[in-house]
């Protein structure tokens, strides 16, 4: 019977007592030839220009490494809870999230 290989285990890691989380439900992703950057941002309803809160740049490999783990988060969170949904056209959050035009200014002479 063939065993499978170990994981690597990663260093402990430190959490910053000070550390706040952040929301996000929005993230913005670029990338140059030697980085991928993802912009992090939390959109309200009607807000039209949702502020960057956190910045991440990783590496195309540090990318795809991050893919392969949240890939398998996801997998382990579903056979636990059941299949995340995703909205369908037109939905509530497509109401929400949508960016909304500025309204028309009002006359107010």
């Amino acid at each position: 019977m063939a065993t499978q290989p170990e994981r690597p285990q990663l260093p402990p890691m430190e959490i910053p007592s000070d550390l706040q989380p952040v929301y996000s439900n929005l993230v913005r992703i670029s990338h140059s030839a030697a980085e991928i950057v993802f912009d992090f941002a939390c959109m309200l309803p009607a807000q039209s220009a949702p502020k960057i809160q956190t910045r991440v740049v990783m590496s195309p490999i540090g990318a795809k490494l991050f893919l392969r783990a949240l890939n398998d988060n996801l997998s382990r969170y579903e056979t636990a809870f059941g299949p995340v949904q995703l909205p369908t056209d037109p939905s509530l959050a497509d109401d929400l999230f949508r960016p909304h035009p500025p309204a028309p200014p009002t006359d107010n002479k």
